[in-house]
């Protein structure tokens, strides 16, 4: 077996099957198993503001909700009642929430008690959709982020669970919004600049605009066609593109699932689609993406269907709901889980299943009350515990990973699957930018790799259905009255 010593250079090839990556960095050394190169397609799905403790805080062998025989040990303080609320089975298809800005991050996490999570949502500023429960929390009524979802409610999550990898300590990137989470998931980083020079960014963990900006320059492009803002810094698009590594970032037409004001409970719709930069589809803003020419990379989620089916999945591929299908409140519980159902049978029902791994997660914790204080990264980060699922023929079987991770992890991964361990480091990417650190050799950071057995053999698909029995008093009509829908790839319509 051949071993190479690769540290991230930017000109270096892809490693030949069979080759034995030994990595160094912050973490010392270690060895990736050559096995990695099975998976050929990473497929990163990403839905929207749900904490681990919201939907996994029960699961078995899980670091859930403190219980003591079967009933929560830990009690939030409610400022409304004088008293505190304990974590609560939640049936409601439709959740509320709680402002997730930087600002109600540090407020949640409270150094470290985690109980400033009713308080949040109490002070949340009113609002004025009247079905959205975030906006009728009243003192008499429970408030849902202390509520959590389970099997009854999600039972696909906790049948792709119980079948392949869920990762129970995976923090958001950054104590911040959806914004920074969606810039970290492809660059590893979020800034704010002032050109188009790598040089002229500055560190930012709320993002790199302000509200106003923001939904000025999203107006623009809707209107005009033309971007008015470019992320200078650098993301893995970058190296994807030098070394020759195909990829696409498939985004759902519908409209914007959160606010560009992070805190923010609700507001206007913003439509979204492929052609509109924007929270969640930040790669046309980026000037590396412009110069690589790459920007019919950026697709609509019909292609990723398209081309799951043909069995010419990317390289790397991200897939971002509209706001319908997100699970961001007040979206539909069912529906979402139908929506991701859908995204993951149809790679299950690829040609190229045999050589995927497919990362499922939440880009930040909506609010919702979660127990794990975050553990120190640097300035930056991390956020709050997300939901996190490995699922690919290589995953283990049943297995709660309970390293400390984030999407840093999706980036090493990737690079060190395709990208012979090159790195998104100003030292030797080629294009140098004044970022605080390497993301992904944090020596906290965990490997992916571990949650995977490349010697067993391919596992064959678990296709699921999309609509399956839930005890939810309410769900979309769209669902109502239908029968399970055994892998197939018919999406709930959006807005």
């Amino acid at each position: 077996m051949l071993a190479a010593a690769l540290f991230g250079l930017a000109g270096a090839a892809p490693l030949p099957p069979g080759t034995e990556l030994v990595r160094g960095g912050l973490t010392g050394t270690y060895v990736v198993p050559p096995g990695i190169h099975k998976i050929r397609h990473v497929v990163i799905v990403m839905q929207e503001n749900r904490s681990f403790d919201s939907y996994f805080g029960t699961f078995p062998g899980a670091d859930g909700i403190p219980m003591k025989a079967g009933h929560p040990t830990v009690c939030v303080p409610d400022p409304a009642t004088g008293g505190c609320d304990r974590p609560f089975h939640d049936r409601a298809d439709i959740n509320g929430g709680a402002p997730h800005g930087h600002v109600n991050a540090v407020a949640d996490i409270d150094g470290g008690k985690m109980d400033g999570f009713v308080r949040s949502q109490r002070l949340a500023p009113r609002c004025h959709d009247p079905v959205d429960p975030a906006c009728v929390v009243a003192t008499s009524r429970e408030p849902d982020v202390m509520g959590y979802h389970d099997q009854r409610e999600v039972p696909n999550y906790w049948a792709y669970a119980r079948d392949f990898v869920l990762d129970d300590h995976m923090f958001e990137p950054v104590s911040s919004w959806s914004e920074p989470d969606h810039l970290y998931m492809v660059s590893g980083w979020s800034a704010r600049c002032t050109g188009l020079s790598p040089s002229s960014c500055a560190n930012n963990i709320i993002g790199p605009y302000g509200v106003l900006k923001f939904n000025a320059a999203v107006s623009r492009e809707l209107s005009t066609g033309q971007t008015q803002f470019e992320l200078a810094w650098t993301d893995i698009t970058w190296l994807l593109d030098r070394h020759h590594v195909s990829w696409a970032y498939y985004v759902q037409t519908g409209y914007q699932p959160d606010c560009a004001n992070d805190s923010a409970v609700t507001c206007p719709p913003v439509p979204q689609s492929y052609q509109t930069a924007g929270i969640w589809n930040p790669l046309p803003l980026f000037e590396d993406v412009h110069q690589d020419r790459q920007l019919g990379r950026i697709q609509p989620l019909a292609s990723y269907f398209k081309a799951a089916k043909a069995g010419t999945l990317p390289a790397v591929s991200w897939v971002v709901p509209s706001r319908a299908d997100s699970e961001h409140p007040p979206s539909s519980v069912h529906q979402g889980q139908a929506y991701v159902t859908a995204v993951v049978n149809a790679a299950m029902e690829s040609p190229d299943w045999p050589s995927t791994a497919i990362f499922l997660s939440w880009d930040d914790w909506g609010g919702f009350y979660d127990h794990v204080p975050p553990p120190y990264v640097d300035r930056n980060g991390y956020g709050l515990r997300v939901p996190s699922i490995v699922i690919s023929p290589y995953a283990r079987h049943g297995y709660v990973d309970h390293q400390v991770l984030s999407s840093d992890a999706y980036l090493k991964f990737v690079e060190d699957d395709f990208l012979g361990g090159a790195r998104l480091d100003p030292a030797t990417d080629g294009r140098p930018d004044p970022r605080p650190d390497v993301r992904e050799d944090e020596p906290v950071l965990g490997n992916l790799v571990n949650d995977f057995n490349f010697g067993q053999p391919p596992r064959p698909p678990v296709l699921l259905p999309t609509n399956p029995p839930t005890d939810s008093p309410s769900i979309p009509a769209y669902f109502k009255g239908r029968p399970p829908c055994i892998g197939c790839t018919a999406v709930p319509p959006g807005p």
